[in-house]
């Protein structure tokens, strides 16, 4: 009976003994302290807490932190409870702590926000703006941007240092949409860097076949982003359309595609300061 008891008591304290985060968790921009910092904290006042057999400590460590029930394993949902426009491309958003709770992060740490926009699934690491011991709710400033890329041939070769540019910097938060247009399929160059590319979640990527006769003929995953014919001035509209906001457009290829595009940009409402030509 005894050794029942104290396989329950063992038991009862592994649940509460602090989840190591995965690898994945950790954002690798040296933050201070880094999600392991804090999981090594907790750690120790578990140890310490199950070595004195006082569970009522691990209690009190939660109510000195003033934390709301954050987690490093899972996302939890928080409202939005207000939105203020502070400049075309900056906002400042509130989400609602439950209670009066606090977010108690330390200065420089961050959080990971996720949420869908545009039926387009976002994940993002901010840092709140808000001091660290308001009560009931903290906020973030959201900064972006849009920019459409239309290229023929040749043409794509200048898009791709400023793609890469924009997907290699974790602060840039532009919204870009690469629109590649070739004769066939198998003539589309650099397949797996634009496959690579469109992976990240503010990337979108579209290709235009003038001499394919069948999307079927396409692998799957090219089939729901590539158009057949030209690019015309209604699919321009569309994609222009399809920004979230009014985008600055870049375009670079042969010269009548440049001089086409250039007007069909103009019939979706872009005056010549909103795109430029290569």
């Amino acid at each position: 009976m005894m050794e029942e008891e104290e396989d329950d008591e063992e038991e009862a304290w592994l649940q509460l003994r602090p989840t190591e985060p995965l690898p994945a968790q950790c954002c690798g921009g040296g933050c201070k302290p880094c999600v392991f910092d804090i999981y090594y904290q907790e750690l120790a006042w578990w140890e310490k807490a199950q070595t004195k057999k006082d569970k009522s400590l691990l209690r009190r460590k939660k109510e000195e932190q003033g934390r709301s029930e954050l987690s490093l394993e899972t996302f939890q949902a928080f409202s939005i409870s207000a939105v203020e426009q502070l400049t075309d491309d900056t906002c400042q958003v509130r989400f609602a702590l439950p209670g009066n709770t606090q977010l108690g992060l330390s200065p420089g740490q961050h959080l990971i926000l996720r949420g869908t926009v545009d039926g387009l699934e976002i994940q993002r690491a901010y840092t709140p703006i808000s001091h660290r011991n308001t009560e009931g709710y903290f906020e973030v400033l959201i900064k972006y941007g849009e920019l459409l890329m239309l290229a023929a041939g040749t043409g794509l070769a200048p898009m791709l240092p400023i793609l890469k540019e924009i997907t290699d910097n974790e602060e840039d938060e532009t919204f870009l949409t690469l629109v590649s247009c070739f004769k066939t399929f198998e003539s589309i160059y650099l397949k797996p860097l634009l496959q690579d590319q469109a992976r990240y979640w503010n990337v979108r990527t579209f290709f235009v076949l003038s001499q394919e006769a069948s999307l079927d003929k396409l692998p799957w995953s090219y089939q729901e982003k590539t158009h057949l014919g030209r690019l015309s001035q209604a699919l321009v509209q569309e994609l222009v359309d399809s920004c979230r906001k009014k985008p600055f457009a870049l375009v670079c290829g042969p010269s009548e595609f440049v001089q086409d595009m250039a007007l069909c940009l103009q019939g979706a409402g872009l005056t010549e300061e909103s795109y430029f030509l290569f």
